[in-house]
């Protein structure tokens, strides 16, 4: 069982009980159980997945949430609404078909991974080259690829932190450079996901990591990587028995997916102004976009919705905060964390102002644990947040947490950082599917994360100290 944190009470002459005074600590408790039952959140994410939908970076749904961001931060009463241009490639996703020709046929579920060339208007059809994982295909002797399909087969697995994503993940990032590098003429993967559905997982491609901001066009234009997409983890199960029979497996998929030019989009910011350090903010939310199979609810309308209800119950009780709390919504997250970027760009000169940050982008599950990235004084902070989301069921894990992708560009500037450690056992099952849909939405459980999160941001806004800045820059 997780622990709140007791360590760290005292650091040099200040204590956790000196930093808050015991009225405002009240108030904190208060509003923190009275989100427990509100249900401004599942509000929220209704909103945006009802009146949006999906909203793939470039598209009109896209420009449609958008305009609902803006709006919904002006109907929540916040005190500062703007947008900031973000500019990308444009990707468009088309026709997706797939079937084994022989030796059995099959019809086949496959949806194209972000970033993906479209195949010949008649199919792209060749012989099937099977790997267990994205290590096997990149050892493998270009003999065994060249003017093959490559399938690789690994399967996530399920963990209620979802450290499985990261483990499987490599296939999906890498298997359409490693298959074009290798003389390979497409390749198919089995879905980034935990499910037994016949939905097959989307998700963006890069050739090594975003921190190297590798950008996909210009993978095309070298002829680097090959069409490529997912197909449903029943569907892999086939395949892999198919293959199993020992016999030639011929394999054919249709992908219509192109690249169609620029877009500029927006990250769309509300700000709470801080009543005594109005320049000294507090960056939280979740990235506006989302894939266009379903409708975005878990991902990430939801974070988008915990964050600004956190600030709007804020703002609404009796608590004022020192520090402006600034709600961002991030654009086209999905496709390469533009919106991130754009950001940090944009606001590189002021991060002595950004004083803490964390994301929410991991659905609406429960939160159950903590972690922070501070500096050594502020623990207190943190021993003081761990006490208020203990009854939540919420335990600290250290001062080494991870915060969230549309963060991490931040983060390398030198921000301070929280992470919210929700419950994945599931969230796998909906990612990047046409399942991720409101009804998995439940409002018990985003108003238990929203609760944790206003007992985060209430303290951080109100604390008088420094989280610390340039951290292990």
């Amino acid at each position: 069982m997780l622990k709140p944190l007791l360590c760290f009470l005292f650091i040099g002459n200040l204590s956790a009980q000196e930093l808050f005074s015991e009225d405002f600590i009240g108030q904190v408790t208060v509003l923190r159980d009275k989100a427990l039952t509100d249900t401004t959140a599942y509000d929220i994410t209704e909103s945006l997945t009802t009146e949006v939908g999906a909203r793939l970076g470039g598209s009109e749904g896209d420009a449609r949430a958008v305009k609902w961001a803006v709006a919904k931060f002006n109907e929540l009463g916040f005190d500062k609404v703007w947008t900031e241009p973000v500019t990308f490639p444009k990707w468009v996703r088309g026709k997706e078909t797939a079937e084994i020709i022989s030796p059995f046929p099959h019809e086949i579920k496959i949806t194209a991974l972000g970033g993906s060339l479209s195949t010949p208007k008649k199919g792209l059809k060749g012989e099937i080259v099977h790997f267990e994982t994205i290590k096997d295909l990149e050892l493998a002797d270009p003999s065994l690829v060249k003017g093959k399909i490559t399938f690789i087969s690994n399967r996530m697995q399920r963990h209620k932190s979802g450290k499985g994503y990261g483990l499987a993940n490599g296939a999906r990032y890498m298997a359409a450079k490693h298959t074009a590098d290798k003389g390979g003429i497409g390749a198919i993967i089995r879905s980034i996901g935990t499910d037994s559905n016949r939905d097959p997982h989307t998700g963006g491609m890069k050739s090594v990591n975003y921190d190297q901001q590798t950008n996909i066009t210009t993978l095309l234009k070298k002829g680097e990587i090959v069409p490529a997409g997912a197909i449903s983890n029943p569907d892999a199960d086939l395949l892999v028995n198919v293959l199993n029979r020992g016999k030639p497996v011929i394999f054919k998929y249709t992908l219509g997916s192109y690249w169609d030019g620029e877009y500029t989009s927006q990250n769309v910011i509300g700000e709470i102004t801080g009543s005594e350090k109005p320049d000294e903010l507090i960056i939280i939310g979740g990235h506006l976009d989302s894939w266009d199979l379903g409708t975005g609810a878990i991902d990430d309308a939801s974070g988008c919705a915990i964050t600004m209800a956190a600030a709007k119950l804020i703002m609404d009780s009796s608590i004022t905060p020192k520090r402006t709390i600034r709600v961002v919504l991030w654009a086209n997250e999905e496709n390469g964390l533009y919106g991130a970027r754009a950001y940090a760009k944009a606001h590189k000169n002021e991060m002595h102002n950004h004083i803490i940050g964390a994301e929410a982008d991991f659905g609406a599950a429960p939160v159950y644990a903590f972690a922070s990235r501070v500096s050594q004084q502020s623990l207190p902070v943190i021993s003081k947040m761990s006490e208020l989301m203990a009854p939540l069921a919420i335990g600290y894990v250290g001062n080494k947490g991870n915060s969230g992708a549309d963060i991490s560009p931040l983060k390398k500037l030198g921000m301070a950082t929280l992470g919210l450690y929700q419950d994945g056992s599931k969230y796998f099952d909906l990612h990047h599917t046409p399942d991720d849909t409101m009804d998995k939405v439940i409002q018990e459980e985003i108003s238990q994360v929203t609760a944790s999160w206003i007992v985060f941001v209430a303290l951080a806004a109100q604390y008088a100290g420094n989280f610390g800045f340039n951290l292990n820059q």
